[in-house]
C-alpha cells in the first residue's frame, strides 16, 4: 500500500520562497522530491478544494499558476461533506483557524497518512492536541529525511 500524503498551501509555496535561508532551500528541496515521489507513482498525493480554494485567493497570479501545477500532480481529492465540515469545527474548536482546520478535516477524512506543513505554529498546535487528531502531522524535511532513512 503506497504512502498518501497531504501537503498544505505552505510547503506547495515553498519552492517558491527566498531560498537564501538554509531552512527555506532544505524544505523547498524536500518538498520537490516528495512531490516527485508523488509524480512517478510511489506515494499518493491528496489535494482539496480547500487548497484550490486558497490558491485562487493568491496575491501573486503568476505564483498561483506554478503551485496550481504542483498541486495538479496530487492523485486524490478530498471532498467537503457535513462530516468533514463538523470535523473542521471541532478541529477550530482546539484552536486551529478555519482554513488549517478545514485541511486537518479534509486529511483526515481522505485516510491521509500524514499531513505535510511549514507552519510552524500548526504545527505547535497539533503537538499540544495529538490525542484528539487522527493524523500524523510533520514538517516535510523532517518527515523526508526518516522515510529516506528507513
Amino acid at each position: 500500500m503506497r504512502l498518501r500524503i497531504y501537503l498544505d498551501v505552505c510547503c506547495f509555496n515553498r519552492p517558491f520562497d527566498d531560498c537564501r535561508q538554509d531552512r527555506i532551500r532544505l524544505e523547498s528541496e524536500a518538498v520537490k522530491a516528495i512531490v516527485q515521489r508523488i509524480e512517478r507513482g510511489l506515494w499518493e498525493g491528496v489535494s482539496s478544494s480547500v487548497i484550490m480554494y486558497e490558491i485562487s485567493n493568491m496575491p501573486d497570479k503568476d505564483r498561483a499558476i506554478e503551485v496550481g501545477l504542483m498541486v495538479a500532480k496530487m492523485r486524490v481529492t478530498a471532498t467537503l461533506p457535513n462530516i468533514v465540515r463538523k470535523r473542521a469545527l471541532d478541529l477550530e474548536c482546539l484552536g486551529f483557524g478555519g482554513v488549517d482546520a478545514l485541511h486537518l478535516a479534509c486529511a483526515e477524512f481522505s485516510k491521509a497518512d500524514v499531513f505535510l506543513t511549514t507552519d510552524d505554529r500548526l504545527q505547535k498546535r497539533a503537538a499540544r492536541h495529538q490525542q484528539k487528531i487522527k493524523i500524523e502531522i510533520d514538517n516535510p524535511l523532517r518527515w523526508f529525511e526518516r522515510m529516506v532513512q528507513k
